[in-house]
């Protein structure tokens, strides 16, 4: 048995790695050390395996898929590794391999999380978890101003680093709606580019506009108030060209609020790319939401203010690796869920960037004294993320933004009687188109 050959097959490309402060290989030198917590000097954008003798560990950041399956071979077992499941798929089917293969059998790196494989044959060891990332919770005084400014300032040097990394001169598009998120990341985009003296002609908001859908008027509403009009750029889509089908197949998921997320995303990036055909960076404020923990806690059963307040990272990452809501398939939160902007973008061509799910803007968001400003007050809960970003946005680029109602990204491009004829919402129905995939 111990004469059993491994093999690995990493299907990620290293190039698609967006690392600011080391090269792939002394990443994947970090995952090889004796501390897992030294991943954490890894910034940027990431999925990496490392191999030494039958060991393979893998990490990944949380804006990002990493997906594996491990097959039976004769001479050994074989781990394959890919950002999607299609792919893993694929490859087993090339070697003959797929007789064994069951999407559900296919497995998430789950995001902060240090994953250690023993490839030493059968029966298939368990993979170990290792957190690499584990903020402090509630340090910050409960001041909003401090809050604010101390978020918004992580949030700019995640943008800054970013925009020194892009070619100069090409064109950056923000996925925008007037909402705080999307607004939040366009100011700050705004301010920093000028601070570094870039050219803010670079820059466009384009809003999605399925026909009489809020976001093209909040949209409006927001920069013109700031006199920022001229950057307001709408995509007109057809509501007949959604096709929920092809969102399960790009996603390889079937959460409704994911795959209705994924169709407007995918209507934006494909109006996008009719009117630009080169166009390649996109920025968002996809993880603004998880951080100041903004869901309806009302509409999910599961759910208390205590459990929202008390455990680290809970929209992030789920009930957390070793619970038994934990999906080894999917892994959970936005650790699963960011698939819906991933996958759309680069199923389009585009590299999208989400500044909200860097740690060290995570880091701010952990350390807020949720406890201390909400006194487990639900509305006060909801009330937070405005009042902490919009303080936060006036400290570092003085401008006063807007601040409107919560709304989620697939209600805003259509009305949502509309938004029900086209995606009704079912998720066993979604399931099974996915499973479908695989018959």
């Amino acid at each position: 048995m111990d004469q059993y050959i491994e093999r690995v097959v990493d299907l990620i490309d290293p190039a698609s790695n967006q690392l600011h402060n080391m090269s792939v290989e002394q990443a994947r030198e970090l995952l090889l050390g004796e501390s897992a917590e030294a991943v954490r000097q890894i910034r940027g954008s990431f999925a990496l395996l490392a191999k030494s003798g039958k060991t393979v560990r893998m990490a990944r950041s949380l804006d990002r898929p990493m997906r594996y399956f491990l097959a039976k071979r004769q001479e050994g077992p074989a781990l394959i590794v890919a950002s999607r499941i299609d792919t893993i798929h694929a490859w087993l089917h090339s070697e003959g391999l797929d007789g064994q293969f069951h999407p559900s059998y296919s497995r998430m790196v789950p995001a902060h999380y240090l994953v250690d494989l023993q490839l030493i044959g059968c029966p298939d060891p368990d993979p170990v978890y290792t957190r690499f990332f584990t903020p402090p919770m509630g340090t910050l005084p409960p001041d909003l101003d401090v809050i604010g400014k101390t978020y918004i300032a992580a949030l700019a040097e995640e943008i800054a680093l970013w925009l020194r990394s892009l070619p100069p001169h090409e064109p950056i598009g923000v996925s925008f709606s007037g909402g705080i998120d999307s607004g939040s990341v366009f100011l700050v985009t705004y301010h920093v580019m000028r601070q570094l003296g870039m050219s803010a002609s670079r820059l466009k908001a384009f809003v999605l506009d399925l026909g009489d859908g809020p976001d093209l008027r909040q949209a409006q509403s927001f920069l013109e108030k700031l006199n920022l009009s001229l950057f307001l750029e709408p995509i007109e889509a057809d509501p007949s060209a959604l096709d929920v089908q092809e969102t399960i197949r790009i996603v390889e998921d079937y959460k409704p609020l994911d795959v209705e997320s994924a169709t407007m995303a995918l209507a934006l990036g494909r109006g996008i790319r009719a009117r630009y055909p080169e166009w390649r960076y996109l920025i968002d404020g996809d993880g603004g939401d998880e951080n100041l923990k903004d869901y309806p806690i009302e509409e999910n059963p599961e759910l208390t203010i205590r459990s929202v307040i008390h455990n680290p990272m809970l929209y992030q990452e789920g009930w957390g690796v070793g619970r038994i809501k934990h999906s080894l398939t999917y892994s959970g939160g936005l650790s699963r869920s960011y698939v819906r902007t991933y996958a759309t973008a680069h199923h389009l061509g585009f590299d999208g960037f989400s500044p909200y799910t860097r740690p060290d803007v995570i880091a701010v968001a952990e350390a807020i004294p949720f406890i201390d400003l909400t006194k487990y007050s639900v509305e006060r809960l909801y009330e937070l993320k405005g009042e902490i970003v919009s303080c936060g946005v006036k400290a570092l680029t003085g401008f006063e933004m807007p601040v409107f109602p919560k709304r989620r990204f697939q209600h805003g491009a259509l009305p949502q009687s509309a938004l029900r004829e086209r995606l009704p919402g079912r998720e066993e129905e979604y399931r099974e188109q996915f499973l479908a995939l695989y018959h």
